[in-house]
C-alpha cells in the first residue's frame, strides 16, 4: 500500500471522493465551539473535510498542511463555492506555524497529528509537545483547540491502532483535553464501490472485511479530544 503522505501528495482527489462519504461534522464542532466571526486555524486540512463547513461562518480562516497538492484542492473547492475569500493556505509543519501569537480564536485538526504522535516514531512525545505548545502560541486566552483522530476503521466501537494510544492519554492526562467519540461511518452505493473507494488508503485487509460483511456502509469510529484555553 502507498503511503498516507504519498497519497495526500499524489491522490489528492481519491481522497477527497472517500472522505465525502462521511457525515458532515458542523454539528459536532459547533456544539463545542460555535465559530460565526471567529478567527479559525485548520491545522493539517488536507482537502477541506474541516475548511469547507468553517468557511462561510468564520471571519477568517487559515489552513495549513505539509501537502501543497491537498491545499491547492482545498482552495480550488472554496473558490468553486463563490465564498467571500477570507482564507489562506500556507504549507507548513505542525511544530512551526508561520501564524502570529494570539491570533487565532478556534483551532481544529483533522486526522493530522497522529502522523507525528503514534509510537512508531522515537521522538512522538516531543512532537505532541511541539504541537501542543505552537497551538497554544496561536489560540487567544479563551480560545478553543479541538483534535479529531481515528478510533478504528471497520469497526462499530472505538478500537484505536495501538500506537495511537499513548498519544490518545497524554490529550487527556497530561494537556487537559476533554473526549467523546462519534461515529464516521463512510456510504457507499454498494460493496463493490466501498472496496474500490477505501481499498488504496486502508489497504487489503479492510478490503476484505468489506467483502466479508457484505459492507456498503463502512463502519469507523472517530475521537473528539477538546480544551478550552
Amino acid at each position: 500500500m502507498t503511503s498516507h503522505e504519498e497519497i495526500y501528495q499524489d491522490s489528492s482527489l481519491l481522497y477527497e471522493e472517500m472522505i465525502s462519504r462521511q457525515p458532515d461534522l458542523t454539528g459536532i464542532i459547533k456544539e463545542i465551539k460555535p465559530f460565526q466571526g471567529l478567527d479559525v486555524l485548520d491545522l493539517g486540512a488536507g482537502s477541506g473535510r474541516l475548511s469547507s463547513i468553517i468557511a462561510s461562518e468564520a471571519k477568517s480562516l487559515i489552513s495549513t498542511d505539509i501537502s501543497s497538492a491537498m491545499l491547492e484542492l482545498l482552495d480550488k473547492k472554496l473558490t468553486l463555492r463563490g465564498l467571500n475569500r477570507n482564507w489562506i493556505t500556507a504549507v507548513a509543519d505542525h511544530r512551526s506555524l508561520p501564524i502570529a501569537d494570539a491570533s487565532i480564536d478556534l483551532a481544529v485538526s483533522g486526522w493530522s497529528i497522529c502522523y507525528l504522535t503514534n509510537t512508531d516514531n522515537s521522538d512522538w512525545e516531543q512532537n505532541l509537545a511541539f504541537v501542543q505548545d505552537e497551538l497554544t502560541r496561536v489560540v487567544r486566552p479563551n480560545g478553543t483547540i479541538i483534535i479529531f483522530e481515528t478510533m478504528g476503521t471497520g469497526t462499530e466501537t472505538p478500537n484505536p491502532p495501538e500506537f495511537l494510544t499513548a498519544y490518545y492519554d497524554q490529550l487527556v492526562n497530561k494537556y487537559g483535553f476533554e473526549h467523546k467519540w462519534i461515529r464516521t461511518d463512510y456510504t457507499f452505493g454498494d460493496v463493490t464501490e466501498a472496496k474500490q473507494k477505501t481499498e488504496f488508503f486502508f489497504g487489503t485487509e479492510l478490503a476484505q472485511r468489506i467483502e466479508e460483511n457484505g459492507w456498503s456502509t463502512v463502519p469507523e469510529c472517530a475521537g473528539i479530544w477538546w480544551k478550552h484555553l
